[in-house]
Parts: structure tokens; sequence; C-alpha cells
């Protein structure tokens, strides 16, 4: 049965899924795949496919926000998908992360609303375990500038950038001085449901992220690159996927 939002069945269907939000980034995405080809759009939804070690992949885009995330999750589940690498950008929060750097999520503040409708707000935010192993791996074998740790996951993008404008300014500036003090590395909008929304669904999620820049950092006067090029997280996930497939995984 076609997917309502995603328009796949399930004879389009693979275990493995690369989901980046933007969906002009998935062709791109695809090409690092053999025999890349077009396979559906939808809404915010499009869907590519290619093959690594003979095993079928696809990379489907999730718009912005936990919200569409969790569609694009739920659907592809719905039809056979147990495995998914999200490759997006940050912007980063502890001052050892620079803009050009490559974050992998060990976990996710829930600072936002789709995973509580899932999960109560104690329960963690957290990828497969075999993801995020994979994910690690992949980073050292690319000899990549990277860093592993939690990551903060809002739904207003512009609650973080203009907090002081907000009517509950106090409330996010506050919080946003919380997360830093204890070493959040870095914030990003889709983590905390994909994980969350996962653990649910019985199948397994990772994130990764490269840096566009990082607001604390010039802040203090230090230098930061502006990064908006999302090479090195496809990359990563690409290689990370790649290797869960020849473990079996």
């Amino acid at each position: 049965m076609k997917q309502y939002h995603i328009a796949l069945d399930e004879t389009q269907i693979a275990r493995y899924v690369i989901l980046p939000g933007d969906p002009g980034r998935c062709e791109a995405i695809a090409r690092y795949l053999d025999g890349p080809a077009f396979v559906a759009r939808n809404r915010e939804y499009t869907t590519w496919e290619g093959y690594l070690g003979g095993e079928r992949v696809l990379v489907t885009s999730t718009g912005i926000g936990g919200p569409s995330a969790a569609i694009a999750l739920e659907d592809l589940a719905a039809l056979g998908a147990d495995t998914f690498i999200r490759a997006g950008t940050c912007g980063g929060i502890a001052l050892e992360v620079c803009g050009g750097d490559v974050v992998i999520a060990s976990g996710a503040v829930r600072h936002e609303g789709t995973s509580r409708e899932y999960a109560p707000l104690e329960y963690p935010a957290v990828p497969g375990f075999a993801v995020l192993n994979a994910l690690a791996r992949a980073a050292g074998e690319l000899a990549l500038n990277h860093h592993i740790g939690v990551v903060h996951c809002k739904d207003s993008f512009y609650g973080q950038h203009s907090p002081a404008r907000m009517p509950v300014a106090d409330e996010l500036l506050y919080k946003w001085e919380a997360w830093r003090r204890l070493g959040v590395l870095a914030s990003e909008m889709e983590s905390a449901a994909l994980f969350t929304a996962a653990a649910a669904l019985g199948v397994r999620a990772g994130a990764c992220f490269s840096v566009v820049w990082n607001k604390d950092r010039r802040a203090q006067g230090l230098p930061d690159d502006e990064r908006h090029d999302p090479a090195d997280a496809v990359r990563l996930a690409v290689r990370a996927m790649e290797l869960l497939i020849e473990s079996g995984g």
C-alpha cells in the first residue's frame, strides 16, 4: 500500500535509509551510491535510491523539524525500513565545535514537541547503538574533525537565533546557558524526534551533522568559519551505512 506522505509502496522500500532535510540534496547524496535513480516526490518528501555493497539504500528528505521527520520515519518503517541515518547541518554550542566540523549525536535534548507524543519526558532520546558505533568508526576512517556527544534539538529556528526578541526570552536564554554548561555540542531540529520515534517503532536511527557556524564562539570573539556545505556529514553517513551493511547489521 502506497504511503500517503512519502508516496512509496512496498516494492520501492529498502532496509537502509539516509535522511537529509532538504529535498534538493537527495540527488547529490544518491550520487555517492551505485546506480542512483529518482524514485518519488510528494510535498517535502523526495526519494532517490542507489546501492551500497549490493544492498539497496534509499535517500529520503524529511523537510525541516521533528514533525515532518517523524512522518517520514513512520511511513518508511511501515513499509519495512529499519535503519536510518540523518545527515544534516547544525550550529555549534560548545566552544571547541567550529564551523566545518562534524558532530555525531550520542543523545539529544528533547527541547521539541514531537517526541512528547511518543514517550514521557523522562525517556532519553538516544541513537541506536550499532548506528552510533558505525558513525564513530566511519569518522575515524575518513579522518574527519569530529565530535561525539549530546546535541540540542528544538522546534523554533528563530527561538535559537533571535531569543532576545521572543516573549519568553528569559526562559530561552536561561536554558541555552544550561545546555552550554552541560557540554551540549550543537543545536539542530530533528534528532530527538527521530531517536524517540525510532525507539517506539522498534527501528534504529543515528544522526550526524556538518557544523555551519558557532554563534557562541563569535560572541566571544573567537575565529569561526561559516560552512554551508554538508558534504562531510553526507560522506560520513554513507560510509557508516556501508559499514552497517558489511556487518550484516
